[in-house]
């Protein structure tokens, strides 16, 4: 299942970098990949809907969701993940 979450976490945020997915780094910071915060409040949307779950996200302060790291792909992709799990066990 990991690979599915982190195969979907990269197309939603490549579609909102506008970028082929095999462009989209794990070590690649939204930033880098030109997603702003519109587009970041976007890809939340998308993962929330495409997994299912809510995302503990504060569009304002981004830095202050320590409960959703949003500083590299990979961590979205960490995050998620253990999002999805917390929600099987519920």
């Amino acid at each position: 299942m990991a690979d599915s979450v982190r195969d979907r976490v990269i197309a939603i945020i490549a579609e909102q970098a506008v970028l082929d997915a095999a462009d989209v780094r794990p070590e690649a910071t939204l930033e880098d990949l030109g997603i702003d915060s519109l587009g970041l409040v976007e890809a939340i949307f998308a993962i929330e809907e495409a997994f299912d779950i809510a995302v503990p996200f504060n569009a304002n302060e981004p830095a202050a969701s320590a409960a959703f790291d949003i500083s590299t792909v990979a961590a979205i992709i960490a995050a998620v993940e253990r999002l999805c799990a917390e929600q099987k066990r519920a």
